[in-house]
């Protein structure tokens, strides 16, 4: 059998859901590397996401390999098959080495009492005093506290176990990366909460190479962080301390790091993800890296003629069906309509006028986040226009893939994986 597939210590995810920036963004992790520092892509889009716009995983393969190919890059990569579940991974199986899997449906439903009770018996090290290293106080926990968490994320991690098993069968054992999303619940995570799940997912025997826990705080579509930094900055560390000890208890692979997902344009905790890194000589994952699709759109605009004109339609359409657009993304974005600019006003915007709006600059007065969001949620309009929408990219090649390669590299990378 070939060498497993493993994931290295900093990786980012990115999106690209026109499959036309990949080369942008891997000039990106091209810069890091001659910073010093080693941030492999993963680039991921999700069922939902090939969907709406009609694509196939292939292409999102494809692109990734032509820019791999013309920039000569010899570090890993890989492609996400983002958010899958057992009834949408079949499509993602020919192109994807990396495989998010989502149990957020399963989350809350209580597991069979049988199995719960198997799993209490079974880890009685999880009650009692529980020392943590690296966190100060030890926990005290209860058969039945052991209970309530099982059967809160016991189903979850077995649903998890399933997709698992789907995928070894067609795929083979360590020819992919599996991660496990545990944030779409309602509160946080303590971290003897996520030692109790990661006990059952070593039950289930997944060798997860990154877990996505809940954090305390919003983490809206491509905006910053909401939320009090210096909890996220504990909470961060303990899971982390969480993770090195279950490394050591469970047998998981030492490489197992932490996903923060939705990490886009999360700029007020990007100091302290560093600096925990560093402190616990750890790995990340950041997932959704760089909001490409809204770079697409700064660089038409400062393109101006064609560029310009598609960037308002964009908005224009995208105001005529908000509520459409926002349903599926509701718990994500916080938007004051009465912030949204008009279309009418928008179709009268200079290049200047819609960039400063639309571009993540918190020290620009024009930056606007609800115009920004409901563009973020607004990639259906673009994916309406077809060929004339690709069209422009390729007219503007140049400006957009600068935006999108500046945007990853400066606002993300940097901050987070180099330290500046």
């Amino acid at each position: 059998m070939s060498k497993a597939i493993m994931l290295p210590r900093f990786s980012v995810g990115v999106g690209d859901r026109f499959a036309h920036q990949a080369k942008a963004q891997l000039a990106a992790c091209i810069k890091a590397a001659e910073a010093g520092v080693d941030v492999v892509p993963v680039w991921n889009k999700s069922n939902r996401e090939h969907t709406i716009i009609g694509t196939e995983p292939t292409q999102t393969r494809a692109a990734a390999d032509v820019a791999v190919a013309s920039l000569g890059w010899k570090q890993p990569y890989l492609v996400d098959a983002d958010h899958i579940t057992i009834k949408t991974v079949e499509r993602f199986l020919e192109s994807c080495d990396f495989f998010t899997l989502d149990v957020a449906e399963e989350i809350g439903r209580a597991a069979a009492p049988d199995d719960v009770d198997a799993f209490v018996a079974r880890h009685p090290e999880l009650i009692g005093e529980v020392r943590i290293p690296r966190i100060a106080e030890p926990f005290h926990t209860t058969g039945a506290f052991l209970k309530d968490v099982a059967n809160k994320f016991l189903a979850a991690v077995q649903e998890a176990g399933r997709i698992y098993r789907f995928l070894v069968e067609h795929k083979g054992e360590g020819r992919f990366v599996p991660e496990i999303s545990m944030d779409e619940t309602d509160s946080p995570q303590t971290p003897i909460e996520l030692l109790i799940i990661l006990a059952a997912i070593a039950d289930e025997k997944i060798p997860i190479q990154t877990i996505a826990p809940k954090f305390t705080g919003r983490f809206n579509k491509g905006v910053d962080y909401v939320g009090d930094v210096g909890q996220f900055a504990k909470e961060f560390e303990e899971d982390l301390a969480a993770i090195d000890f279950a490394v050591q208890r469970y047998g998981f692979l030492s490489n197992l790091k932490l996903s923060v997902h939705s990490g886009s344009d999360k700029f007020s905790i990007y100091k302290v993800i560093h600096e925990a890194v560093v402190k616990f000589g750890a790995g990340v994952h950041v997932k959704t890296a760089g909001t490409t699709w809204l770079e697409e759109l700064i660089g038409l605009a400062e393109a101006g003629g064609n560029g310009l004109e598609i960037a308002k339609e964009v908005y224009r359409e995208a105001f005529a069906h908000a509520e459409e657009l926002c349903k599926p993304y509701a718990t994500v974005i916080d938007i004051d309509y009465k912030r949204l600019p008009q279309p009418e006003d928008v179709s009268n915007w200079t290049s200047e006028q819609y960039t400063s709006a639309l571009r993540h600059d918190l020290q620009n007065s024009a930056y606007n986040p609800s115009f920004r969001q409901l563009l973020h949620v607004g990639f259906k309009v673009a994916s309406k226009m077809g060929q004339r929408y690709l069209n422009a990219l390729q007219e503007n090649e140049e400006i957009v893939a600068r935006n999108v390669t500046t945007n990853l590299y400066e606002r993300h990378i940097r901050p987070i994986f180099i330290g500046h």
